[in-house]
């Protein structure tokens, strides 16, 4: 996450020279990991000469989401980037649009829209500069100044000191910008050596992993995977390293939620049940890496330490009598601040059915997270939330939501991610309609953006846009690992989408209702290569085997 830009600018204009020097007089050789190393040169991406390759939805419906979907491309092309000369990153990306850094969090989510444009548009890709700098000991900086390559300087651990927070744990109610420089403390463990190169402002987030095996199902670029391999199993264990407690959870500050409530009780060690879920998702997706890999050892590996922290979670972290997930502090009790980091225990498969249930609840509580605007940041009913939104007191934002909407699916919970995905959709477009624009974050109460909430941001703000409106409401879900493509079609009017990109494929899909038959849909198919589609409509499935060309049918509920 991020402080004010203000105060990061400021930060970043002073720290000029300590960057330069750190740059002239560093030693150790970064991304070594990595295979990439240099940037070719190409032209960069421009909408007016690609837009007729794009995936072109198609949603008679809401011609709103249509002309929201087009913004989000459209503010996406204005922020893609070739390295500056002397960086040292490999590949085009497509920045945050917030300052003069790029951030690795947000290029993780970034990718995930952009995947639906692949090849045709730097997204992945962004990942590869974060690889690019990987440290020798794994460490990767959350925030990597764009001009230079040089880790954003606060987070350098130049005092060369043991893991600690360069701007703390301040409370909500602070002004937070001052320098802390607090210390992490270990209870039952030894500290690590050598000390890190970083600090732990700049170790949060590690969702690296989860971006590759979205961009892998959706693309089916299974060279990829063997490309990443070793930066990501390097990088998890420098986090294991550095960030592991005692107690198996794992230790974060501030920057995971910036101004949230929970942060003042988790100084000086306590434990997130985000980066602690995190950490448990990384070593499932690692496992479920090296099996693609064939690298079966590894997989039971990765797949053990998954389940020996998701156990380690439910033991220390649920509440029992409140029936949620709660973060640690350092003396082990409970943080008495309900926040939607409990929501990352659904994406990593660490809940229980009877946990997940308990979840889902909340999700429809208006008191706490079933606010018009679901899923806000911080409970509705705890002390410090906004209603306008608040940043990390109340906002609602796009990689939060689809953390919550991938982690329902997990569970079988089709049907509320599906609702909770098209509200956000809906949510961004009203806004678009009233702004002009898409913002960082939104109101959980209002139909507005944030407050505050930077504009123009694409930005993971895109996912609504591009990812929502293709996989919610025209209800395509791409599975190139068998090469097919599952088609949750819905009533209403035509609908589909030209140019969708899946699996290597360009195939263009459109439904459109039966003249005087509300049960029955004519589906057309245009493809350039064979591919299994899967459509569900009205409680009927019907499979088709496309073939290269143009072919129709049918499909009729029963009655």
């Amino acid at each position: 996450m991020r402080f004010a830009l203000a105060i990061a600018t400021v930060l970043c204009v002073q720290g000029v020279f300590l960057l330069q020097a750190a740059q002239v007089n560093q030693k150790e050789v970064l991304g070594q990991y990595y295979a990439k190393k240099a940037y070719k040169s190409a032209p960069l991406p421009k909408l007016e000469e690609l837009k007729d390759e794009l995936p072109a939805p198609i949603y008679d419906d809401n011609p709103l989401w249509i002309k929201t979907y087009w913004k989000a491309w459209e503010l996406a092309f204005r922020n893609f980037h070739e390295p500056a000369p002397q960086s040292g990153f490999v590949s085009q990306f497509i920045d945050a649009a917030f300052n003069q850094n790029i951030f690795l969090w947000d290029s993780c989510f970034m990718s995930m829209f952009c995947n639906f444009a692949y090849p045709l548009v730097p997204g992945i890709s962004s990942l590869d500069n974060f690889y690019a700098k990987q440290h020798e000991d794994g460490e990767i900086s959350r925030e990597i100044v764009r001009a230079t390559g040089v880790d954003f300087d606060p987070w350098i651990n130049h005092e060369d000191s043991p893991l600690f927070s360069r701007w703390g744990w301040p409370r909500f109610d602070e002004n937070g910008m001052q320098t802390r420089n607090s210390p992490v403390t270990y209870e039952g463990r030894t500290p690590p050596a050598p000390n890190p190169k970083l600090t732990l402002d700049a170790l949060d987030n590690p969702v690296f992993a989860w971006a590759e095996m979205e961009h892998y199902l959706l693309t089916g670029d299974n060279s990829r995977l063997q490309e990443v391999w070793e930066p990501l199993t390097h990088y998890y264990a420098a986090l294991q390293k550095y960030l592991e407690q005692g107690n198996g959870l794992y230790v974060t500050d501030w920057a995971s939620m910036d101004n949230s409530p929970r942060n003042m009780y988790l100084k000086g060690g306590g434990t997130g049940v985000d980066i602690s879920s995190q950490m448990a998702l990384f070593a499932r997706q690692l496992a479920t890496l090296a099996q693609i890999l064939g690298k079966s050892d590894e997989a039971r590996q990765y797949s053990t330490q998954a389940d020996d922290l998701a156990r380690i979670i439910n033991k220390r972290m649920w509440d029992e009598k409140r029936k949620f997930y709660f973060d640690l502090t350092l003396e082990g009790k409970h943080v008495p601040v309900m926040t939607i980091a409990a929501y990352w225990t659904l994406l990593a498969n660490v809940a229980s059915p009877a946990q997940a249930a308990a979840l889902v609840a909340e999700l429809k509580n208006p008191s706490t997270f079933g606010r018009p605007n679901p899923v806000p940041t911080l409970a509705a009913n705890q002390e410090g939330y906004v209603p306008a939104g608040g940043y990390w007191r109340g906002s609602v934002w796009a990689p939060t939501e689809t953390m919550v909407i991938r982690g329902l699916e997990n569970y079988g919970y089709d049907d509320l991610a599906r609702e909770i995905a098209l509200k956000h959709l809906d949510l961004v477009a009203k806004v678009f309609e009233k702004t002009g624009t898409i913002w960082e974050n939104y109101s959980p109460d209002a139909t507005q953006q944030g407050m505050p909430a930077k504009a123009d941001l694409v930005g993971w703000s895109g996912i609504g846009p591009i990812m929502y409106l293709l996989e919610y409401a025209i209800g395509f879900k791409a599975d190139a690992t068998h090469n097919r493509l599952d088609w949750q079609l819905q009533p209403g009017g035509r609908r589909g989408c030209e140019r969708f990109r899946f699996n290597g494929h360009v195939v263009s899909l459109v439904a459109e209702p039966q003249p005087g038959q509300s049960r029955a849909e004519r589906i057309t198919i245009q493809s350039d290569g064979p591919f299994e589609l899967r459509v569900r409509f009205l409680g009927v499935e019907k499979q088709f085997s496309a073939s290269a060309g143009k072919q129709e049918s049918e499909i009729v509920a029963e009655q």
